[in-house]
């Protein structure tokens, strides 16, 4: 999730407090007849990309990203694994192959596809990549052209990330205060259409992650030297994940023999944030690869070839990698704090 800026607007504190303030209970509907997933579909952005992006403008592809794992640059946000990988690890699977190389690998579309491009959101968000639409039709050709079948889809579970790409590019481009509650809805009402569109192609399992604390990224924090998180703009991810919650649950009332199902990656963050034993160091906000100029990022050379960024000596004692995606060790720490939750994909 490559954002382009964040939500910084305090009134989403006034609307957290009001008529949607109260706790909304997920109703999960499960049915224990059908099959343990044998393989996995992901949609959305670089939190779950491992390789979709192209070579010639992603960072992903460049050093020192993929440092820890494979030992090179190979596609991911990240100096190493990223959730999809262990997501995968947990089903007994390989982490599935990333769409652009399905042609030069038809033998390993067994355990499905990644569909995920970094950088992307729900709507378009002006990297000329595939949004969530898009990548679920691809998908739909796949399954026209026979290279899946029902039998297939049966026996596979859909994970979905949207991590706040839209929201950044609606506050790059202008979009006003008043306007924000309602394209938020916006953007909510389209993940249920696309939820919906993905069970239609015969997937019975839909894994959907709620926006992650958006307050405690290091593009963020950076303005209190990594010291402490953007409450404000915690409240506005909250307000996504309430309105998606409540999406999600009408379509598990609404939809049969579905099964629609929240993985909450706000609490898992901040309860791996929160470890005093997983990370060390003066700030726990502070990323491990840091720019060394404001017009530079991660991965940045000059004309020279010199890098323009410093990387920690210990990727591992650090829960962030660069100024908005975790490490290895993080993704790690979030998905052993989710790993009791996702047994509910085998029921």
């Amino acid at each position: 999730m490559e954002l382009h800026g964040l939500l910084s607007y305090t009134f989403f504190l006034f609307l957290i407090a009001g008529n949607l303030s109260h706790e909304v209970t997920i109703s999960q509907s499960i049915h224990h007849h059908i099959n343990r997933p044998t393989k996995l579909f992901v949609f959305g952005d670089s939190y779950v990309d491992t390789g979709n992006n192209p070579k010639s403008f992603a960072s992903s592809w460049k050093p020192p990203y993929g440092l820890t794992f494979p030992g090179k640059p190979a596609g991911r946000y990240s100096d190493g694994r990223v959730f999809t990988d262990y997501l995968a690890r947990f089903m007994g699977i390989r982490s599935p192959l990333p769409y652009k190389f399905r042609k030069y690998a038809p033998n390993k579309l067994r355990g499905g596809l990644n569909f995920a491009f970094g950088g992307t959101g729900v709507f378009d968000t002006g990297n000329l990549q595939p949004n969530l639409t898009t990548q679920i039709g691809f998908l739909q050709g796949l399954i026209k052209d026979g290279v899946y079948t029902k039998r297939d889809l049966k026996s596979s579970l859909a994970l979905v990330a949207i991590s706040g790409n839209d929201y950044g590019t609606y506050t790059s481009t202008g979009g006003s205060e008043q306007g924000l509650p309602s394209f938020i809805s916006k953007v909510v009402n389209q993940m249920a259409i696309d939820l919906k569109l993905i069970h239609d192609t015969g997937v019975r399992r839909v894994l959907v992650t709620t926006l992650q604390p958006i307050g405690c990224l290091p593009t963020v924090t950076v303005t209190s030297s990594y010291q402490q998180c953007n409450e404000s703009q915690n409240s506005a991810a909250s307000f996504h994940n309430q309105l998606l919650q409540r999406a999600v649950m009408a379509l598990n009332n609404n939809t049969k023999d579905s099964s629609f199902l929240i993985l909450d990656m706000f609490s898992a963050f901040n309860t791996a944030l929160k470890s005093k034993r997983d990370f060390t160091g003066n700030s726990k906000l502070k990323p491990c690869c840091i720019a060394t100029s404001s017009d530079a990022n991660c991965g940045s050379l000059d004309e020279n070839g010199k890098a323009l960024y410093t990387v920690c000596k210990k990727p591992a004692s650090t829960f962030f990698w660069d100024t908005v995606h975790p490490t290895q060790a993080g993704w790690h720490a979030v998905y052993l704090t989710l790993r009791s939750s996702l047994n509910r994909i085998f029921l």
